[in-house]
Parts: structure tokens; C-alpha cells; sequence
């Protein structure tokens, strides 16, 4: 009887296994695409400027940054299905938070609770591809779940403003956002088997040994580092791309915003192609490839004086960050086969750095170079990541 308990159980999380991490990294989106388009109404519920509640961002990727690094420490104690359950709980909380706040620091807070949350449900969302796909079918699996997350540029916007135009921001989260979540949190329970290949109990030493043993590899370093210049070059795109065409060709609000969804699309199919080049070529080489390009055509978008083809390399563009984030996370999934939850966490956790990074760079570039200082600066960073990737990392399921 029990054999056949534990038969219907595999049968039922092979059905679900993947729908329900593309779903939880679905999960992880709509309440950042809610504080990007909604800041300016939720600087008026609380009487704070624009540059004040858009702290709450800062908040998000500060929790990030730390619960990536605490996940890191997690992964090798506790089962990774039981930490991605806890993070989508955590920005179920969060949601429900912020939907009852009656003051700005207690928004903040729970805000942050948000990044907690997408810190431990983004990196074992690609631990558990990497320990139960095979690994023919994992580049594309990883395609999925990176698409998943840009999804909600596509989708829950739309939804987010329409809800918000008849309610005021605080719905949203009340009638997309939470459902979203507890849809991941139950396909998620069903569909993830509880049991982790590669978890063990870990003394604090072994733990900052496993640290040790990623950070001392130089493959996985160098994984670390164009992870970091390639997301920092994406900020060309997720950032400043419609500020460019608004500025540059004077296209109205409504109409930027189409343009802000065509990229998150081109990321979208990017994403999912990505598993067949990865398949053909390999990691490395499909990554460095994609970087490459990514690089080249931020640098051109911003240089072509008309409206239409500048539209389509930065479509492009897009496309292309879209395929290096899903071969680059195959190619990171594979640096330490017995640490894939501690590398995932620190990769997570570098992300956000990049980001930063390419904030900070792009808008000083921005302010004394112009659209194009900006293109150049950020697009050079994504030929550097290339670099970085061909000259130092290694695919380890390559045998030569």
C-alpha cells in the first residue's frame, strides 16, 4: 500500500514539477512590477515623495542581497523544497503587510519581506532543476523558469494598472498579487518532491567550508562576476529604455509603456530559446555568444537616430539578455555539482549587486554622456561579462 502511496506521489510531482517553479518564479514578480508602475500613488497615501518611497526598493534588494547569502547557509541543512515553500510564504506575508499599512516605515518592512522571500525561492527554484532533470533537459527547464519571472512583466502589469485605476493601489495585491502566491505556494507543495539529492546536515565550519569551496573555484568565480556585469548591462534595457525613446523621440507615456512590454516579451521568447542553443553548442559557448551580443546591440539602440530600427535592436537587445540569463544559469548550475543550492544563493546574491551596479554606472553615464555614454558604458560592461566568460569559466559537462 505504501509503495503504491509513494508511486502516486511521483507520478503527481512529475506532472507538476516544472509548471509549478515556472509558477513560483511567476510569483516572484507582481509586487515590483506593482511598486514600479504604482509609486507615485503610494507616495501619496503616505505623504512621501517619490525619491523617499522608492526606498522600498532599496529595502527589497538589501533583504535580497542578505537572505541570499543566509539561503546559501540553508541549502545544505534543510530539504529545498521546504525553503522554497517558506520563501513564497514570506512574500505572501509581505503582500498582505503592505496591504494593511497604515505607515510608511511598516510598509518598508514588509516590503523587505518580499526580497527575503524571492532570495530563497529564485536560487532553489534552479537547485532543484539541477538536482532532479536530467541534464540534457535542464537548459531548457532553466528557460522556463526565466521566462516565468519575466512574465509578469507581460501579464500582471495590465492586470496590476486595471485593478488599480478602479480600486487604488492597495487591490492589486489584494486580488492578483496573493492569489498569484498561494497558487505557487500549493502547486509548489504538490508538485516539488520533498526529498533534496544533495541535503545534509552542516556544522557552522563545513558550512564556511562549502563558501570556501565555491568562492576558491575560479570557474565558478568567473560565473559569479559575468553574472554580475551582465545583469549590470540589462539595466540599459529594464531601466532606461523607455526613458530613451520618450526622451529621445518624444513617443507619449502610453505608448512607452507598449514598448516597456515589448521588451519583457522579446525576453520572454529569448528565454525559451535559450535551451535550444545551449543544447546545440554548449553553456559556455552559448552564453558567451548571447553576452556578446547583448552588449552589441545596447551599444547600437541608442545610437540610431530613427525611431523603428532603434525600436528593433533594442528588441533585440532584449532578446538576447533573455537567452544569456537562461545559458548563463546553466552554465552557473553545473560550477559545483554538490553545492548547487550555495552557489545559486550567492549568484542570487551577486545579481542584485549587478544591478546596482548598473544603476549607479548608467545614470552617472547618463547624466554626463547622454542616451549614448549611457548605451556605450552599459553595452561595454555585457562585452566585458563575455569576456569573462570565454577567457575564465568552464563548463564542467564538458569532458575537453
Amino acid at each position: 500500500m505504501r509503495a503504491n502511496s509513494n508511486s502516486s506521489e511521483r507520478v503527481v510531482y512529475r506532472r507538476l514539477f516544472l509548471s509549478s517553479l515556472v509558477v513560483s518564479s511567476f510569483a516572484t514578480g507582481p509586487i515590483t512590477v506593482l511598486a514600479a508602475l504604482l509609486l507615485i500613488d503610494i507616495g501619496n497615501t503616505f505623504n512621501t515623495s517619490v525619491g523617499v518611497t522608492g526606498q522600498i526598493n532599496t529595502a527589497y534588494s538589501v533583504a535580497a542581497f542578505i537572505f541570499a547569502l543566509l539561503t546559501g547557509v540553508l541549502s545544505v541543512r534543510f530539504k529545498h523544497k521546504s525553503l522554497l515553500l517558506t520563501g513564497v510564504l514570506l512574500m505572501a506575508i509581505s503582500a498582505l503587510g503592505c496591504f494593511l499599512a497604515l505607515d510608511f516605515r511598516v510598509l518598508l518592512v514588509f516590503f523587505s519581506l518580499s526580497g527575503a522571500g524571492y532570495a530563497m525561492v529564485n536560487p532553489m527554484a534552479f537547485t532543484l532543476v539541477g538536482e532532479h532533470f536530467p541534464l540534457e533537459k535542464r537548459a531548457n527547464a532553466i528557460g522556463w523558469i526565466v521566462a516565468g519571472g519575466a512574465l509578469v512583466y507581460v501579464i500582471g502589469a495590465p492586470i496590476i494598472a486595471l485593478i488599480s485605476g478602479f480600486e487604488g493601489w492597495r487591490f492589486p495585491l489584494l486580488w492578483f498579487v496573493l492569489p498569484v502566491l498561494f497558487t505557487s505556494l500549493l502547486m509548489a507543495f504538490l508538485g516539488l518532491p520533498s526529498a533534496s539529492k544533495n541535503s545534509q546536515t552542516s556544522s557552522d565550519t563545513k558550512t564556511l567550508l562549502n563558501f570556501k569551496d565555491v568562492l576558491l573555484n575560479r570557474s565558478a568565480v568567473a560565473c559569479l562576476i559575468g553574472d554580475i556585469l551582465r545583469s549590470a548591462a540589462f539595466v540599459a534595457i529594464v531601466l532606461y529604455a523607455t526613458s530613451f525613446f520618450r526622451q529621445r523621440f518624444l513617443i507619449p507615456t502610453d505608448l512607452a509603456s507598449l514598448i516597456l512590454l515589448g521588451g519583457a516579451l522579446s525576453y520572454v521568447l529569448g528565454s525559451l530559446t535559450s535551451g535550444l542553443l545551449v543544447n546545440r553548442f554548449g553553456r559556455k559557448t552559448s552564453t558567451v555568444l548571447t553576452a556578446l551580443l547583448s552588449g552589441i546591440f545596447t551599444v547600437a539602440y541608442v545610437f540610431t537616430p530613427n525611431l523603428w530600427l532603434s525600436l528593433v535592436l533594442m528588441l533585440t537587445a532584449s532578446w538576447f539578455f533573455g537567452m544569456v540569463a537562461s545559458s548563463a544559469n546553466s552554465l552557473t548550475l553545473e560550477q559545483v555539482p554538490r553545492l548547487r543550492g550555495t552557489m545559486m544563493s550567492i549568484d542570487t546574491a551577486v545579481i542584485n549587486i549587478g544591478s546596482a551596479l548598473g544603476t549607479m554606472s548608467g545614470g552617472l553615464a547618463l547624466l554626463y554622456l547622454d542616451y549614448e555614454g549611457l548605451g556605450s558604458v552599459l553595452g561595454a560592461i555585457g562585452i566585458v561579462a563575455a569576456i569573462v566568460f570565454y577567457l575564465l569559466a568552464k563548463d564542467p559537462t564538458k569532458s575537453s
